[in-house]
C-alpha cells in the first residue's frame, strides 16, 4: 500500500490550490479525482459560462448603440465556432493542469475515492480495478452538483441542468429556467442574446435573491427590456417533458402552466458526498449532506472539508482560499481559526452584478443604524462608451462604517477587488482623499458612491 503525507479527493478550483501549495513544500501528495482535472468551475461552470457570456457581450452592446441611433446593422453569433473555442480552451486548460501537477511532484489518480478509514482511502478506477492508499492528512474538496427534487429533475435531453444546458448543439427556440439565482440569471442572459425565448422563474420575491431588492428590480427591468419573461414569488411544482417527449412544461403551485422547447433545472447545489463514506474518516454530516467543520475547516482530527462540500460559501474563489489556508495549516504556517475577509460574489453577463461585506437586509438585521449610500453610471464616461450606462453603486453603512459595496451594471465585476480593499481598510473621508483615482474608470462611480449623502435604510 502506497503511503503519503496528504490525500486531497476532489481536483477542483480548492483541492488544486492545497496540492500545489503541498508539493512545492515538499510533501508526497496524492490528489484523486473522479471526473475532470479543474472540477465543476473549469469544466461545466464558471470558465465555460464566461466564455460564452463573453461571445455575446459585443451583441449586448450593439443592441444599446443602436437604440441610441448611433449603430446600424447586427451581427450574429456563430454557435459551432463557439462551442469548439470553449471545448478547445477547457481541453487545453485541463491538460496544463495535469503537466503542471506532474511537474510539482504530485500523485494524480483518476477514480472515485472511498474513505474506508481516517487514514485510508480505497480509488475505483472505470475499469471497476481498485486499489487502497494511506496517508496522514487528508482534505475532503470533491464538489457539488445540481440539486434534484421530485419533478425538477435533468433527463439530460429535455430536462437540462448546469451540465447539460453547455453541452446543447442547438440554440432552442425558447427555454424555461427553473431558478433566478447566479446560474439562471447568467443562462437567461446569453440564451437571450441567442435569440431564445427566455422564461426565468425563481421561488423567492425577486432575482438574485440573495442580493438586495434594489439591484434585482435594476437587474429584472434589464432582462424584461430585453424579452425574458421573468416570474417571481412562484413555486415550480414540476418542470417535465411533454407526454410526447417534445416540450418542456413548467407547473406552478397555482395551476398555471408554461412551455418550451428546453428547461433547465438552476436552483440549489448538492453535495458530492453519497459514495465518500466521510463518516468512515470521524466525518459528520448535517441534514444537507454537507460535511461540518469546525473553526479551523476541520472535519476530524486529521481531516480537512473544503469548498462546496463544506456548504460554507459555494464559490471557486472561496475554495481555492479555503485550500491555501488548510495547506498552510498543514505545514505548520497557519495556527489561528479560519477568518476570512468578506467574500466576492458576482452575477457575470450583460448587466453584472458584484457584492463584497453585507446586504442591506443583513446589516439592518444586525444594527438600528443603518444608512445607504448610491452614485450611478450615468455620469461615467466609461459606462456611456459601452452604450449600457444604467446601474449604480451602493454602500451600505452600520453607523459610520461601511458593512457591504455593491454595484449592478456593464462591468462592474472589474470592482470588486476595489472594492474589498476599500471596505478592509475603511477607506472614506481622509483616507479615501489620499488616493487619486484614475479617469476616466468605473472606480469614480464606486468612490463617488463612499463620498455621496447617506439616507437612512428603507428595509
Amino acid at each position: 500500500m502506497e503511503a503519503f503525507d496528504v490525500i486531497i479527493i476532489g481536483a477542483g478550483p480548492g483541492g488544486l490550490a492545497a496540492a500545489r501549495i503541498l508539493a512545492r513544500a515538499g510533501k508526497k501528495v496524492a490528489l484523486v479525482e473522479n471526473r475532470s482535472w479543474g472540477g465543476t468551475c473549469l469544466n461545466r461552470g464558471c470558465v465555460p459560462t464566461k466564455l460564452l457570456l463573453g461571445a455575446v457581450r459585443p451583441l449586448s452592446v450593439m443592441d444599446d448603440l443602436a437604440r441610441g441611433n448611433i449603430l446600424h446593422g447586427s451581427e450574429h453569433v456563430n454557435f459551432s465556432a463557439l462551442r469548439e473555442k470553449v471545448r478547445n480552451f477547457v481541453s487545453g486548460t485541463r491538460k496544463a493542469l495535469a503537466i503542471e501537477l506532474i511537474s510539482l511532484g504530485v500523485h494524480l489518480f483518476k477514480g472515485t475515492a472511498h474513505c474506508l478509514t481516517p487514514t485510508r482511502v480505497r480509488i475505483t478506477e472505470r475499469d471497476a480495478h481498485s486499489f487502497t492508499i494511506e496517508s496522514r492528512y487528508m482534505i475532503l474538496a470533491c464538489g457539488s452538483r445540481t440539486s434534484t427534487y421530485p419533478n425538477l429533475t435533468p433527463d439530460g435531453r429535455i430536462i437540462l441542468g448546469s451540465t447539460t444546458i453547455l453541452q446543447q448543439r442547438v440554440i432552442p427556440e425558447s427555454l424555461i429556467i427553473a431558478g433566478g439565482g447566479t446560474v439562471g440569471v447568467e443562462m437567461a442572459d446569453f440564451f437571450m442574446h441567442m435569440g431564445t425565448r427566455v422564461i426565468i422563474a425563481e421561488a423567492a420575491p425577486q432575482l438574485a435573491p440573495t442580493e438586495d431588492s434594489d439591484i434585482a428590480m435594476q437587474l429584472r427591468m434589464h432582462l424584461e427590456k430585453r424579452g425574458v419573461i421573468c416570474l417571481t414569488g412562484v413555486r415550480a411544482v414540476s418542470l417535465v417533458p411533454d407526454k410526447n417527449r417534445e416540450n418542456a412544461v413548467l407547473t406552478l403551485a397555482d395551476g398555471a402552466k408554461y412551455m418550451a422547447k428546453k428547461g433547465l433545472i438552476a436552483s440549489g447545489r448538492m453535495p458530492n458526498t453519497e459514495e465518500l463514506g466521510a463518516e468512515n474518516a470521524g466525518c459528520a454530516l448535517n441534514r444537507r449532506g454537507f460535511i461540518t467543520t469546525d473553526y479551523y475547516l476541520r472535519s476530524s482530527e486529521t481531516t480537512w472539508a473544503i469548498g462546496d462540500v463544506n456548504g460554507k460559501i459555494l464559490l471557486a474563489h472561496a475554495a481555492t482560499h479555503q485550500g491555501e489556508y488548510v495547506a498552510r495549516s498543514i505545514l505548520g504556517l497557519e495556527t489561528a481559526p479560519y477568518e476570512p475577509g468578506p467574500c466576492p460574489s458576482c452575477f457575470h453577463g450583460s448587466q453584472e452584478i458584484m457584492r463584497v461585506g453585507m446586504t442591506e437586509r443583513e446589516a439592518t438585521a444586525l444594527s438600528n443604524n443603518v444608512t445607504v449610500s448610491k452614485a450611478h453610471f450615468a455620469s461615467n464616461v466609461i459606462a456611456q462608451a459601452t452604450g449600457n450606462p444604467y446601474g449604480f453603486v451602493k454602500v451600505v453603512w452600520r453607523g459610520d462604517k461601511m458593512a457591504g459595496i455593491a454595484a449592478i451594471g456593464a462591468n462592474v465585476s472589474q470592482l470588486t477587488l476595489s472594492a474589498q480593499l476599500l471596505l478592509i481598510g475603511q477607506y472614506h473621508t481622509e483616507k479615501l482623499d489620499s488616493l487619486i483615482v484614475a479617469h476616466p474608470t468605473l472606480d469614480e462611480t464606486l468612490v463617488a458612491a463612499i463620498r455621496a449623502k447617506r439616507s437612512p435604510s428603507r428595509v
